[in-house]
């Protein structure tokens, strides 16, 4: 926007088309708004184009323009209402330029469209001024939570409430099976559209919900096990199909179709739209920078990325994923995702460059980052960094809860999964995960954890209802090191197990050295 508003102070024809193309949508809308009135939102848009562009030396941020500009919006429209004393005309419908282009090739499919628009337009007008100008600047209009928030000086969390209120009112008003499914078909996509997430019952979820496009479930688990930046590499992903075999019990087969899902994601030109459905903590986080590294090498032409990233819902008191929600639910989110710009995915590809990186400097820089572009990737990325042995104990942060519960008496598996879970949400830990850790904890020599009621751990890719019934409990070394008598992590260094953290093998000499500071909350190399 900078350069735009230079060049037009140059007096650059080019920078002012830039703008009245940027922001010409938003202040027909604020204007329509005001005046209720087509033509005259017209004219007012025309004149505040005028004025902005006459005292643009005036303004002293670029950045401030969207809200500037909305300020002399307003104005025009209230000059105007106080020289009208005439009524205005009959109020004609806003129709997209696009549509209008195309109506004389399909006109039964235009017509069709535009009674659509029509019935949209008609239950809008009922909903409060903010919800309307919300609905009319994201569904109408096409512009991004981002752009909206900018013009309107409107946060986007707020905006995302008005679009979900909006929505909801008008499931309620409008004489229409599923509105959420006619906002899809004109809006926001349809047989163009790639939907990519994880989890197979989120996915169902989303097929149910009305949602148009095709569905992509992405099966990795790059928070456990060797990773590196290029994954792709045959060598290192057949050792990394072998640890996870041996570690969570996964076939080697099975793992490797992630093979197939890269073919899939390689021919993403066909759809119009791609839109990447994640949540706040550590594994969707991984797995949203891992894919955000892959598109920023890739030449996404005309295909458009989107992303739905979310850390709360309605409703839900203990928001944990997309998993908790119905379809219902999920298709109230329709729309709400925004095209990503090249500042996001260059955010997203240096997260997964730091975390899957084997220097442990790289990780540290990058808690130094400003990655306010991605507001959940500093959070999700100190979680990661939490796994690594403490200065106090030498315990990671699963480690450490799970022998704080066991000593409060949460003692049997299931329950301890589901509080550990609970205390750890941000790391979106899975059972599998979670049950390697504690087998490693019962490990000797050097075991915290004992296990009784069950001869030893199982392959829980099998069914155990004896597991259920097992009990954990301290070993004394368990209480030392709870204690901060004995540094766990200097002890283990005798044995072969080798781990990852990220991009970080523990395991090897230098790992002695790497330990992180629950109360500051940084990596100290010792």
């Amino acid at each position: 926007m900078k350069t735009w508003i230079d060049g037009a102070l140059q007096g650059q024809a080019e920078a002012y088309e830039q703008l009245v193309t940027q922001f010409r949508g938003m202040a027909l809308a604020v204007a329509y708004q005001k005046l209720g009135d087509t033509f005259l939102a017209e004219d007012v848009v025309q004149e505040a184009f005028t004025e902005a562009f006459a005292n643009l030396s005036k303004l002293d941020k670029p950045d401030a323009f969207p809200g500037w500009f909305k300020v002399i919006v307003e104005r025009q429209c209230y000059r105007l209402m106080r020289r009208k004393q005439h009524g205005t005309v009959p109020v004609l419908e806003i129709e997209d330029v696009i549509q209008e282009e195309n109506q004389a090739h399909n006109p039964e499919e235009q017509a069709l469209k535009g009674e659509v628009h029509r019935l949209l337009r008609d239950s809008i007008s009922n909903l409060p001024t903010s919800m309307q100008l919300a609905v009319e600047l994201f569904y109408f209009q096409g512009y991004s939570l981002k752009e909206m928030s900018e013009f309107l000086g409107v946060n986007v969390p707020a905006l995302k409430k008005r679009l979900y209120d909006a929505r909801s009112r008008l499931r309620r008003s409008l004489p229409v099976a599923d509105v959420i499914s006619v906002f899809s078909d004109l809006y926001e996509g349809g047989k163009g559209m790639l939907h990519i997430m994880n989890g197979d019952h989120a996915a169902d979820r989303l097929r149910q919900s009305g949602i148009q496009g095709e569905i992509l479930v992405w099966r990795e688990l790059y928070t456990f096990g060797p990773i590196t930046k290029n994954m792709r590499n045959e060598k290192e992903r057949s050792e990394r199909a072998q640890y996870l075999e041996h570690h969570l019990g996964i076939p080697q087969t099975e793992y490797l179709k992630i093979k197939q899902l890269e073919q899939t994601l390689k021919s993403f030109h066909q759809h119009e739209e791609i839109v990447l459905w994640f949540e706040y903590d550590l594994y969707d986080q991984a797995m949203l920078s891992y894919l955000l590294h892959y598109f920023r090498e890739q030449d996404l032409k005309n295909t458009k990325l989107n992303l739905l990233c979310i850390d709360n819902y309605p409703d839900i008191e203990h928001f944990r994923g997309l998993g908790q929600l119905t379809p219902s639910q999920i298709g109230r989110l329709s729309g709400t995702w925004h095209v990503m710009g090249a500042e996001e995915i260059q955010a997203g590809s240096e997260f997964w460059a730091a975390y899957a990186s084997s220097d442990i400097q790289d990780h540290k820089d990058y808690l130094l980052k400003n990655t306010s572009v991605l507001p959940f990737a500093h959070a999700a990325f100190k979680a990661h960094l939490s796994r690594l042995p403490s200065v106090s104990n030498g315990l990671g942060i699963i480690e450490q809860s799970t022998l704080e519960a066991i000593r409060e008496g949460v003692n049997s598996p299931y329950p301890l999964f589901k509080h550990v879970g609970d205390q750890l949400h941000i790391l979106g830990m899975g059972d599998l995960e979670y049950w390697a850790h504690l087998k490693r904890m019962t490990e000797e020599p050097h075991a915290l954890l004992q296990l009784s009621g069950v001869q030893a751990f199982p392959n829980f890719q099998q069914h155990h209802d004896e597991f259920r019934h097992a009990v954990l409990s301290l070993t004394e070394l368990g209480i030392q090191v709870l204690n901060g008598e004995v540094d766990w992590a200097l002890l283990r260094h005798d044995t072969s197990y080798t781990s990852w953290i990220g991009g970080l093998q523990i395991g090897e000499e230098e790992d002695k050295l790497w330990r992180w500071d629950t109360v500051n909350g940084n990596v100290v190399i010792l």
